[in-house]
């Protein structure tokens, strides 16, 4: 896992994304990724995570998050769907109903069911760490420019 108990708000610009990406961390856990066009006041530029990011939109390093710790606050059902997020590969993508058909206990015939992973992507603490791009019909927490542009990263 990577280290990351140092708490506080990091951010670095993105060439690629035309804005900033800022972290939240406390407790050893990514609270939020955002994507702001100015940082918070108090963001730091120095963090391992900020790195990785960095890596990966530069296009040289397919990433690999799995190190990394997301603090999931959200309901449990929502939970359940982006933690099958988190298992889509790289430069690979699924619509909502192939999401749902591999979540447990979720069905892609019942709409209820689809409204439910729709929810979780548009309240995705942590695009990028949970790649809620990867999912070509649905939508992301991520801004739409920058959504656009992971899925061009990855060729999807």
């Amino acid at each position: 896992m990577k280290d990351v108990t140092d708490a506080g708000i990091y951010a670095r610009e993105s060439p690629y994304l035309e804005r900033f990406v800022q972290i939240g961390v406390a407790s050893g856990r990514v609270l939020r990724v955002t994507f702001p066009s100015t940082p918070d006041e108090d963001a730091e530029s120095d963090h391992p995570i900020l790195e990785e990011i960095d890596a990966y939109l530069d296009g040289l390093e397919e990433p690999d998050f799995s190190d990394v710790t997301v603090a999931l606050t959200v309901p449990t059902d929502q939970r359940t769907v982006l933690e099958q997020v988190e298992t889509i590969p790289y430069g690979e993508s699924i619509d909502v109903a192939g999401l749902a058909r591999m979540t447990p206990d979720l069905d892609p015939e019942e709409q209820e069911d689809l409204t439910l992973v729709r929810t979780a992507l548009a309240e995705n603490p942590a695009p990028i760490l949970i790649p809620d791009h990867r999912i070509r019909d649905g939508p992301s927490a991520a801004p739409p420019d920058v959504e656009q542009k992971l899925r061009s990263l990855e060729n999807l």
